[in-house]
């Protein structure tokens, strides 16, 4: 180690690595660490000892003792953050969709068909401003800035569309009343 610290000699850290990396990783797995993550935290206690071997004093322990401590508080740093525990895997938010049925699926292109059609039939200036409001997600406001266009005429160009768009709906005897 003192030729690590000293000269940052390469060879003594490989000699170091090859001799204490096996142990670390054996002692994490021990300690309950999947064999990935406790490769994983070896790497980085072989890190701390190359690049914090200036820290290692050994007046205070040997340098096994020294690289266990790390890996031992690596690890429970790693815990701490680990928030995984906390998440209820029966909570409704992570249950699967419900499968679509295949007759909803129909009904839904179907729909999506009819309103497309009615859109295409619609003034282009009525037309426009409803894909700005609907399909680009602006607000009334944004529409009258981004098109020159006072407000009110935003407003009532697109309640003439949703108008025309109703009764061209109504008009299709496919379109139940509810929509």
């Amino acid at each position: 180690m003192a030729r690590v610290v000293s000269g940052r000699d390469r060879d003594a850290f490989a000699a170091l690595f090859d001799h204490f990396a096996p142990r670390i990783n054996g002692f994490l797995q021990k300690q309950g660490m999947e064999a990935g993550a406790a490769e994983d935290l070896t790497q980085e206690v072989m890190a701390v000892m190359w690049h914090k071997a200036h820290l290692f004093d050994p007046a205070k322990s040997s340098l096994a003792t020294w690289l266990f401590r790390v890996a031992r508080n690596r690890r429970i740093d790693g815990l701490r953050r680990d928030r995984s525990h906390l998440i209820d895997p029966h909570d409704p938010f992570f249950w699967p969709d419900a499968a679509e049925a295949p007759d909803d699926g129909l009904d839904a292109r179907q729909r999506d068909e009819r309103v497309r059609l009615a859109l295409a039939d619609l003034p282009d200036e009525q037309a426009d401003l409803v894909r700005l409001a609907f399909f680009n997600g602006l607000t009334h406001s944004q529409i009258a800035d981004s098109t020159g266009l006072p407000l009110g005429t935003v407003k009532s160009r697109i309640r003439l569309a949703f108008a025309r768009l109703r009764r061209a709906l109504e008009a299709d005897p496919r379109v139940d009343a509810d929509g």
